[in-house]
């Protein structure tokens, strides 16, 4: 897997390269803000690009704003960003850029195995998201009031980036059970029948933060 990473931290960057390096992965560019981002992805064309949300020069979503390019410049590259905080906005405005990408807090990216399975989903064309993130999505709104508790929780994994077998491993449930309560959350958010499964998993997820279809 070859990658390109954007973090202002001198000290948090390397520290992701060892780690990312542990990982297996091949870091072909680092660098330090989201023009120079950009730039990395467009000359090395790599698998993921690992992206810091704020960087310089205004230490606001200078990463977010370069991520969210790079998915219109340069399909196919997935996009792993990373925060120090929950900021849902970001969130969403990522998610709405399709499948390919993750948001985690930088807490998690400590910790190898968590790192490597986002980077595994993501680079996959799945979407993961940090379970904090997943929280605090619930606590800003009831887009899905019609949602019983456990689909609520169903979703919640589906938002994660989780398949129906991991999702079936976290609550107790059969394969059966999980894709009953998809086809459920499916009915009650008006997804049409039509749409490939993959793609309606998205669509749930961004009606969950009232994003669908507007």
């Amino acid at each position: 897997m070859r990658v390109v990473l954007a973090e202002d931290s001198l000290l948090l960057r390397e520290g992701l390269v060892r780690l990312l390096g542990e990982y297996g992965a091949e870091v072909v560019a680092a660098v330090g803000d989201g023009d120079a981002l950009v730039t990395a992805v467009v000359e090395h064309r790599p698998d993921v690009a690992v992206v810091d949300v704020r960087m310089p020069p205004g230490f606001t979503d200078e990463g977010l704003r370069a991520a969210l390019r790079l998915r219109r410049d340069v399909p196919g590259t997935a996009i792993l960003v990373l925060s120090q905080y929950v900021e849902v906005s970001y969130a969403a405005d990522l998610l709405g850029a399709g499948g390919g990408v993750g948001y985690l807090l930088k807490d998690r990216v400590t910790r190898l195995d968590d790192l490597a399975d986002a980077l595994a989903r993501v680079t996959a064309g799945g979407t993961v998201l940090d379970p904090e993130v997943v929280a605090a999505l619930f606590a800003c709104g009831d887009p899905v009031a019609a949602l019983t508790p456990r689909e609520r929780e169903v979703l919640a994994l589906v938002a994660e980036g989780r398949a129906n077998g991991a999702i079936g491993r976290a609550l107790n449930l059969s394969q059966g059970g999980v894709e009953k309560h998809i086809a459920a959350i499916f009915d009650k958010l008006g997804l049409a029948r039509e749409s490939a499964d993959d793609h309606r998993r998205v669509l749930a997820v961004l009606a969950w933060l009232g994003l669908g279809r507007r």
